[in-house]
């Protein structure tokens, strides 16, 4: 599995109850862009539109050899592709228990395929994220000191 590009934000900003793995519907030479790191996916949400998945607000650019006649739009919705009860289970969790769906992920499997790992997630409060921030500092500062007495 080879990570191409990552939603770092959204594990800041929201706290990870699931997480699933979609297929995306891509055109043209966004493959090669992805492959590229030419994608960003900090403002990216997914949302069920008539019983389907689609990723909008994500970034993917195109790149300088791309025909000039054919350059998909850089932030189109793109489909995700899951089974239909997976997509139900996830519309009553948004719809009925306030959850979100956001990606955390597009990368590639063992057979070369594209893929994003979406979550089902809740949003954090600032509180939340003020106490995450605490835990992992306090993680690191409790980490550095073992390394020192270690070399000590």
């Amino acid at each position: 599995m080879k990570i191409l590009i990552q939603n770092k934000k959204a594990y800041h900003d929201f706290t990870i109850i699931k997480d699933y793995e979609a297929g995306v519907v891509l055109k043209g030479s966004e493959i090669k862009s992805l492959r590229a790191g030419r994608g960003n996916l900090k403002d990216s949400f997914v949302r069920i539109i008539k019983g389907e998945l689609f990723l909008l607000g994500a970034h993917i650019s195109y790149l300088g050899t791309t025909n000039a006649h054919f350059r998909p739009d850089e932030k189109a919705p793109r489909k995700l592709l899951m089974h239909r009860k997976e997509i139900d289970k996830l519309l009553g969790a948004v719809s009925t228990d306030g959850y979100t769906l956001v990606v955390l992920s597009l990368y590639l499997n063992s057979k070369n395929r594209l893929k994003a790992k979406i979550a089902l997630a809740k949003g954090k409060n600032l509180h939340d994220k003020r106490e995450t921030l605490k835990k992992k500092q306090a993680d690191l500062d409790a980490k550095r000191a073992l390394s020192e007495a270690k070399h000590k």
